[in-house]
C-alpha cells in the first residue's frame, strides 16, 4: 500500500470516529479542539464530516478496509419506566411518612404524605409531563390538635397575682 492510500485510510477513520459513527466513541477532534458530532466541524474546529472525506478516500484508496463505510448509528436511549414506593412508621419519634411514584415515558404520577406536627395528614397527588409541566394537588385530612402548655405550679404558693392591701 502506498504512503498516500495509508494517509487517506487514518484520515476516514479518523473522520469515521470523529462523526461518531463508530459505535463507543465519544472523543474529541484533532488536539482536543472540537467534535465534529457537536457541530463544530463549520466553525472550523476538529475535523471534516465524514461525507467529505470519504469520496476522496474511496478514489485515492478503492481497497480500504471496511472502516471507511459508515454504519447505522447505534440508539442507546433506554425508554424511561419504573415504579417505586417506601414508607416510614415511626412510633418513638412519630415520624409517620409515604411517597409512591410511577413513570412511563415522559408521564410521572406518584403521591407523598406525612403527619403534620399539628396531627393532621398532609396528602400531595402530582403528575409531570413534557405538556403541562409538574402539577400538584394538595390536601389536608383530620384537625389540627394543639397541646395545652405546661404550666408550672409550686407547693405551698396559692396567688401569684398582684394584691392591692390597705
Amino acid at each position: 500500500m502506498a504512503f498516500a492510500q495509508i494517509v487517506a485510510v487514518v484520515c476516514v477513520a479518523v473522520a469515521v470516529a470523529e462523526a461518531g459513527v463508530i459505535a463507543g466513541y465519544g472523543g474529541y477532534g484533532v488536539a482536543g479542539l472540537g467534535h465534529a458530532g457537536l457541530g463544530h466541524a463549520g466553525l472550523g474546529y476538529g475535523v471534516a464530516p465524514v461525507a467529505a472525506v470519504a469520496p476522496v478516500a474511496a478514489v485515492a484508496a478503492p481497497h480500504a478496509l471496511a472502516v471507511a463505510a459508515p454504519h447505522a448509528a447505534v440508539d442507546y436511549y433506554a425508554y424511561p419506566k419504573y415504579s417505586y414506593n417506601y414508607g416510614v412508621a415511626d412510633a418513638l419519634t412519630g415520624d409517620v411518612k409515604s411517597q409512591a411514584e410511577h413513570r412511563d415515558g415522559d408521564l410521572v404520577k406518584g403521591q407523598y404524605s406525612l403527619v403534620e406536627p399539628d396531627g393532621t395528614l398532609r396528602v400531595v397527588d402530582y403528575t409531570a409531563d413534557a405538556i403541562n409541566g409538574f402539577n400538584a394537588v394538595v390536601s389536608k385530612h383530620g384537625h389540627a390538635v394543639h397541646p395545652a402548655p405546661a404550666v408550672a405550679v409550686h407547693p405551698g404558693v396559692a396567688h401569684l397575682g398582684y394584691h392591692h392591701g390597705k
